[in-house]
């Protein structure tokens, strides 16, 4: 990996990890539909006014059904299963089960043809399944019918992530990551635009909820994205969604620092048994190979 690529994943891991605090917030003001519909309009617009200002060219030359396709998954699918799990679960276990998304990438990329996994970076993806297994622990809410759907939206999103992700890969290679990520969170607002009749916004949201969703949408919804697909199109799409077993650590250490969730040894274990899968799966520092002498 470059070092650009490393402060990438480095970012991503950061802010997407203390979007899930603002998630909560944007989720209690705006209802988990609006949260959804809002948050990528305003991405998508944000992104298209970014293009304007810069008098970036935009080239959907590609079409509009790969497009929709990536909106429809890594966007709106995966976004109203995180918004409707992480109230319900909690951010520590949406956090959690968010990083089942390299499993679910790994074997849709091996299905697609589009990466073939090393021993090394399957022997980091299992490392870090081992360490999600012992974060997990125990709920520290009941295991009722709420948190049961809860934890299978979470799942759900976690899949449409990996799906939209390779889809991205295999169809929309030629596509520059702001074409991509407008085009996507446009097209996923959109989709989730009609629910609002069925999950309407519960109350006007005050200044400061504007101002969250705001946060939501323009730095870690548009800007991350951006990042995030240009990543997938360096290093490919396995190794840059392994970003969310750091995602995990660091949404985990903020609910524990400023929710006040506990955290105990055996999940100190597991959140160093996923940051040496990350290592595995990235392999940040490979060896170089030694010269050989002449004779």
């Amino acid at each position: 990996m470059k070092s650009r690529d490393i402060a990438a994943y480095v970012f991503l891991a950061i802010t997407w990890g203390l979007s899930f605090l603002v998630l909560l917030k944007v989720v209690h003001a705006f209802g988990w539909i609006g949260a959804v519909t809002l948050r990528s309009l305003v991405a998508g617009i944000t992104l298209i006014l970014l293009a304007v200002v810069t008098r970036r060219r935009l080239d959907f030359s590609a079409g509009w059904r790969p497009f929709a396709v990536v909106g429809a998954t890594t966007v709106a699918a995966q976004l109203i299963g995180l918004s409707y799990a992480t109230p319900r679960i909690g951010t520590a276990m949406a956090a959690i089960l968010v990083a089942a998304i390299p499993l679910f990438s790994m074997i849709i990329g091996q299905l697609w043809g589009l990466e073939r996994i090393t021993l090394r970076g399957l022997a980091g993806l299992l490392l870090g399944t081992a360490g999600i297994l012992l974060l997990v622990g125990f709920p520290s809410v009941p295991v009722t019918p709420a948190f049961v759907f809860g934890c299978a939206a979470s799942l759900f999103s976690s899949f449409s992530a990996a799906f939209g992700s390779n889809y991205a890969n295999r169809h929309l290679r030629s596509a520059g990551s702001l074409e991509l990520t407008s085009a996507a969170f446009l097209f996923g607002g959109l989709m989730t635009l009609p629910l609002l009749f069925a999950v309407p916004v519960p109350a006007m949201p005050g200044a400061i909820d504007f101002l969250y969703l705001a946060l939501l949408a323009c730095v870690m919804s548009a800007l991350t994205y951006v990042v995030y697909f240009r990543l997938v199109a360096s290093i490919g799409a396995t190794r840059t969604i392994s970003v969310e077993f750091a995602v995990t650590v660091v949404a985990v250490l903020v609910g524990t620092m400023l929710l006040g969730e506990t955290l105990s040894a055996i999940q100190i274990v597991g959140a160093v048994a996923i940051i040496g899968g990350c290592v595995l799966v990235l392999d940040p520092f490979p060896r170089r190979a030694k010269a050989v002498p002449l004779a």
